[in-house]
């Protein structure tokens, strides 16, 4: 006769190891999170012309400006600038975040609910 409630050889332990495995796994992901979250990433553009510092948590922080890139019968110019180097900023931070959390999950995606 089968027996009932189970796999055989012990699985319930192996589970309970997984459930602290993925908990400590969630720890581990929210700690980095927030270091993330308060990390700044800053990029240039115009040959630095332009400096954007935004946050992991995609604020803009700081936005520098060199005395010569400040046209005002040129704006466009400042504007595309300014957005050049945000966007550079907000990438980096892309990358940085995918990095930690690629470290943390061996490679396996983001496909989980915790």
């Amino acid at each position: 006769m089968a027996r009932r409630g189970g796999f055989p050889g012990g699985m319930p332990g192996n589970m309970n190891n997984l459930m602290k495995q993925a908990q400590k796994m969630q720890k581990q992901m929210e700690e980095n999170q927030k270091v993330l979250e308060e990390t700044e990433f800053t990029a240039t553009a115009g040959g630095g012309a332009v400096e954007v510092t935004v946050t992991g948590k995609k604020e803009v922080t700081r936005v520098k400006l060199a005395e010569e890139v400040v046209d005002p019968d040129d704006i466009e110019m400042l504007e595309d600038l300014i957005m050049a180097a945000t966007n550079e900023a907000l990438r980096k931070m892309e990358t940085e975040t995918q990095a930690v959390m690629s470290k943390l999950t061996g490679g396996l995606g983001g496909g989980f609910p915790f």
